[in-house]
């Protein structure tokens, strides 16, 4: 079965060339201008990656990924004409994996949609198909087979980039992982011009899903100028 992609732009002319080069790539491309078309997609299709213009005619890329994750955990790759950095770190707040500033090289948005898609698939990973492996860490629990998460045995819904971050954490139990180290170990690469901003931003999210304090954490420890620990 191909996979399929979301795509949304109102600039048809972006749009109609994402849509060309992942269908090179034999990607099924659902391409839409407008927000809400999109999200109706989303809702309605299985999709397995969406690539998201903040700057959308009815609703902003922002509010369609705050939509989408409520029900929706597969990556989301953002794009956006600013420079500013406060739009990328909301982006990554309210949940998207990855961000692209335009312009852009279709075969760098190509790479990465290819690089999403390979954590998404290990993530989604069936039971019983690659060896055991769970780590106990007081009331956490994650189990890298099933994919799954839990917190005084409540299960936490993560999307498949926090649930990497939080596995390299729990992996490296007592031990400070630095940020450059551990956005490498989740990304695979250094496409990022400031990884430590992209990393805060998913540490702040997996906290809020944890219900963990950063002033005070329980879990996910920052140590200052170095990195991030989990201590057993």
């Amino acid at each position: 079965m191909q996979t399929r992609i979301l795509v949304v732009d109102d600039e048809a002319a972006i749009a109609d060339l994402i849509e060309v080069y992942l269908k090179n790539e034999d990607f099924l491309v659902y391409k839409f201008y407008t927000g809400k078309e999109a999200l109706r997609c989303a809702r309605e299709e299985k999709i397995d990656l969406a690539v998201l213009d903040v700057m959308l005619p009815d609703m902003d890329g922002f509010e369609l990924c705050r939509e989408i994750r409520k029900t929706k955990t597969f990556p989301i790759i953002m794009l956006t004409a600013k420079e500013e950095e406060i739009d990328k770190i909301t982006g990554l707040t309210l949940g998207a994996d990855d961000y692209m500033t335009k312009p852009f090289q279709p075969l760098e948005l190509v790479a990465r949609v290819k690089a999403q898609l390979r954590r998404a698939t290990r993530y989604n990973t069936a039971a019983g198909t690659e060896d055991f492996s769970e780590i106990m860490i007081g009331g956490l629990s994650i189990d890298k087979t099933a994919r799954k998460c839990r917190l005084n045995e409540k299960e936490i819904s993560l999307t498949p980039t926090e649930f990497e971050i939080l596995w390299v954490l729990c992996e490296n139990k007592g031990q400070v992982v630095s940020s450059d180290d551990l956005f490498y170990r989740v990304w695979g690469n250094k496409y990022f011009t400031n990884s430590n901003n992209t990393i805060m931003v998913h540490i702040r999210h997996l906290r809020e899903k944890m219900k963990d304090s950063a002033e005070n954490p329980k879990y996910i420890k920052t140590v200052w100028g170095v990195g991030y620990t989990i201590e057993g």
